[in-house]
């Protein structure tokens, strides 16, 4: 599933699928229980594709972190940290060890631990689109752009 059609509403629990635009908002089903309901354009809606993580070497979009859990958790659930903040910051740290410190905020991390999880329990991430966009991107970079010296036939 592309995570353009996955969304997060504020004051909203869990992750909302996009089923079609209503004429003040949207139509969202839960990923949860798969009920349907109607998304106003006045709530705040995240799609997780334009969701990113402040690192010390800038933004990390979230596909790129949800690809490290998986990648480091060998495709398996992560552990669930209630009222268990160091252990939660030690396992992000592992997870994501060049996050900031001062701007990602243990809410941030129950957040995408609980995406993943939910993600991962309903097949909803998959990362071999990943894989195959940056082969087709290598492609167009590694040929040369050639440009024409000669000047253009005038039309006459």
């Amino acid at each position: 599933m592309d995570l353009k059609e996955i969304m997060a509403i504020a004051g909203k629990p869990g992750l909302y699928k996009m089923v079609a635009q209503a004429k003040n908002g949207l139509i969202v089903e839960s990923v949860i229980d798969q009920k349907r309901l109607q998304a106003f354009s006045h709530d705040k809606i995240s799609s997780l594709e334009e969701i990113s993580i402040f690192t010390e070497n800038g933004d990390k979009p979230l596909r790129e972190i949800l690809a490290g859990f998986h990648e480091k958790l060998e495709g398996k659930a992560a552990p669930e940290f209630k009222n268990e903040n160091e252990k939660l910051k030690t396992f992000f740290a592992e997870m994501l060890p060049d996050y900031d410190k001062e701007r990602v905020y243990v809410s941030h991390m129950q957040k995408i631990v609980s995406w993943y999880n939910l993600l991962m329990e309903h097949n909803l991430l998959d990362f071999s689109q990943q894989a195959e966009e940056p082969a087709a991107d290598e492609k167009a970079t590694d040929e040369p752009q050639v440009e024409s010296t000669e000047p253009e036939a005038k039309p006459e």
